[in-house]
């Protein structure tokens, strides 16, 4: 048999701006691993995003994607033997698991990497010592004139795809599992649609609208980024091409994940413990207390109806705005004096765009233990914010029935009698508050 490659797919399910099919040749064979040990930790809502994504992957590819179950650093290099590879062609991984996963990997086969899942690849921006940023305002400036390359020009037909029934010793070949619920579109198709519709309709009042979870006019791109249904590149090429301060605040978002990435790259001990350490010596509640409090926290059951309507949309949908994110982490981290880690596990389990750099990093930021931190006494008044970023009490009421009877933004102050079925407060904010500035005033 000729000598051939293989696409190894990860964190970059689609064909288009993809280098590494670039560089992978004339003819390759398609792969993807289902990888237990990222399979289990990974929740419901994630996993049947994945399996959509694979399936208009295959799709594009003409049924020609090799889905194989295993270790990747078993299931690679026997897959590359039958095929008679040469090279294994990848986006690089900068995550401490993919990293470790790679190394393994590249024992045995010729692993080539080209491009990454992000604008700039972690690890690139740098002061002009070679030093790493640990802040993001001056790293978004070096950013910004780092830059980054325009989109790569592929697509299905940039190579000749072997069709892995053809293939003898490749392993046994699964089907794509069937999503167990519904969710949202996945696919390169389904995620330049859905760019296109937020470019057009909600784009030039992001800047005005971004904070505001009831006029539901972010973009729900995170997902698509997540799987890789789009590069941040193209949609980057697009902001390039737009003026307005809704576009200048987009890139900046696009820019945290990249900023996230990357101090992941520089500590992976980060994803589990606190990026500054002298906030492990701060005091956290245990028992079952805690437990029955963090319950009430996970069903939307604490009494603040901005935290429930919150957690809630997060049950429903594996979804949840970003200022309702800060809103929920904060209550959980300041109100209730639980351990951050809890709560960015919780997310991880329920969240359909749920991202390790990203997700570990925005608990951390409210915590106040990680880096470009929430000042310690920063502690969100849930009903004042309810009242700032939910003003029609429009969101609330979409997600919380018991509460669809009161009028206006009283839904979050409930100054009168509470609608039967909903629980009052789990804790007092303000004493709370209080409690939670005294033990941050403990650390050294």
């Amino acid at each position: 048999m000729a000598s051939e490659s293989v696409v190894w797919f990860r964190r970059d399910l689609r064909v288009g701006d993809l280098p590494a099919l670039s560089a992978a040749g004339d003819r390759a064979l398609g792969l993807f691993v289902l990888d237990d040990r990222l399979l289990g930790p990974s929740g419901g809502p994630r996993r049947d995003f994945l399996y959509r994504s694979l399936s208009a992957l295959d799709e594009q590819l003409e049924g020609r994607l090799l889905v194989v179950r295993g270790d990747p650093v078993d299931v690679v290099p026997r897959v590359a033997r039958a095929v008679d590879a040469q090279e294994v062609h990848v986006s690089a991984d900068f995550g401490p698991y993919g990293r470790e996963r790679d190394a393994a990997v590249a024992e045995h086969v010729d692993l080539v990497a080209t491009g990454s899942p992000y604008a700039v690849a972690p690890g690139r921006v740098t002061k002009d010592d070679g030093s790493p940023y640990k802040v993001f305002t001056p790293w978004f400036k070096r950013w910004l004139d780092h830059g980054w390359r325009g989109p790569a020009r592929t697509g299905a037909d940039t190579l000749a795809w072997i069709d892995p029934d053809d293939v003898d010793g490749r392993g046994r070949r699964v089907r794509i599992p069937t999503p167990d619920r519904p969710g949202p579109a996945a696919g390169e198709a389904a995620a330049l649609a859905r760019w296109r519709e937020f470019r057009e309709d909600d784009l030039a009042g992001y800047d005005d609208e971004r904070d505001r979870p009831d006029l539901d006019t972010t973009s729900r791109m995170s997902v698509y980024l997540k799987f890789g249904n789009i590069h941040p590149r193209t949609m980057l090429a697009d902001l390039a091409r737009t003026r307005g301060r809704g576009a200048e605040q987009y890139r900046r978002q696009v820019a945290w994940r990249d900023f996230y990435a990357d101090i992941l790259f520089q500590r992976p001990d980060s994803a589990r413990r606190n990026y500054d350490r002298k906030f492990d010596a701060i005091r956290h509640d245990s028992g079952r207390e805690a437990d029955e409090l963090f319950e009430a926290w996970c069903a939307g059951r604490t009494g603040y109806p901005i935290v429930d309507a919150g957690m809630r949309q997060l049950a429903a949908e594996g979804w949840m705005h970003n200022r309702v994110r800060m809103i929920v982490a904060s209550f959980l981290v300041k109100d209730l004096h639980l351990p951050w880690w809890r709560g960015a596990r919780h997310f991880m389990q329920c969240l359909v765009d749920g991202d390790l750099a990203s997700n570990q990093h925005g608990w951390q930021w409210t915590a106040g233990s990680g880096t470009d931190a929430s000042p310690f006494f920063r502690v969100f008044n849930p009903t004042g914010q309810g009242e700032k970023f939910d003003p029609t009490g429009d969101y609330v009421r979409r997600w919380v029935p018991e509460l669809r009877g009161v009028p206006g933004k009283a839904v979050h102050a409930l100054k009168n009698d509470r609608p039967d079925g909903y629980p009052e407060p789990v804790v007092d904010h303000a004493e709370e508050r209080r409690e939670a500035l005294a033990r941050y005033g403990e650390l050294p």
